[in-house]
C-alpha cells in the first residue's frame, strides 16, 4: 500500500483504509474533485457511509471518469481512472446502495472536495 499522494494516483495503488477519516465522514453538501486535475467526479449526493474506510459513491459524474479490468495482486477488480488526466482514483465493486447497486471506492488522497456554500444542509 502506497503513503502519498502521488505515488496512489500516478502509480495505480491505493491507500490504506481510514487513513484519512475526514474525507470519508464528511457530511456536508458539495463536489468531489479529482485532486491532480480538478475534474469534477462525485456529487455529494451520490456519498454514502459503506464502512469500508474509504470515501463510497454510487454513482459518478457522467463521462468522468473511465473503468479498466484490475488484476493486480491476483484479484479481480475494476479501477476507476480519472477520465481527463488518468489518475487512479480507486475501484469500483457490486455490493452498493440502490438505485446503481455500484460502490465507488475511492482513495481520499485522490479527491478534493469544493463545499456548496449555497446549501449549508445536506439532506
Amino acid at each position: 500500500m502506497c503513503k502519498t499522494k502521488n505515488c496512489i494516483i500516478q502509480r495505480t495503488k491505493d491507500a490504506v483504509g481510514f487513513s484519512r477519516q475526514r474525507m470519508s465522514y464528511n457530511k456536508k453538501s458539495g463536489k468531489y474533485t479529482c485532486a491532480a486535475c480538478g475534474n469534477g467526479l462525485f456529487n455529494s449526493k451520490t456519498k454514502y457511509d459503506s464502512d469500508c474506510g474509504w470515501p463510497s459513491f454510487y454513482k459518478s459524474k457522467n463521462n468522468s471518469v473511465l473503468l479498466k479490468k484490475d488484476f493486480s495482486y491476483g484479484i479481480n477488480r475494476t479501477e476507476i481512472i480519472c477520465k481527463r488526466c488518468g489518475s487512479h482514483l480507486g475501484h469500483i465493486f457490486d455490493d452498493g446502495p440502490k438505485p446503481t447497486g455500484k460502490r465507488f471506492c475511492i482513495n481520499s488522497v485522490a479527491l478534493k472536495f469544493r463545499e456548496d456554500k449555497s446549501d449549508k444542509k445536506q439532506d
